[in-house]
């Protein structure tokens, strides 16, 4: 799973702006473009996205790797 263009999908079914996700994890618009290319990243990172968004990344993570 490519995490980052999940996150990316979310953000977009959820009709949240990159700007406004950007701010309430502490990073600039710029760098969350680089968030939604990366394939992997920090654990905390994630859990922050999945706060603000709403939605539980691991467990898409957990059910790729059951083949769900």
């Amino acid at each position: 799973m490519h995490i980052g263009q999940r996150i990316y999908d979310v953000l977009k079914q959820k009709q949240i702006s990159v700007t406004y996700l950007a701010q309430k994890i502490n990073c600039n618009r710029t760098n969350m473009y680089k968030i939604f290319k990366k394939e992997n990243l920090d654990v905390e990172l994630l859990r922050r996205i999945s706060i603000v968004l709403n939605h539980d990344f691991f467990k898409d993570i957990s059910d790729n790797l059951k083949g769900k």
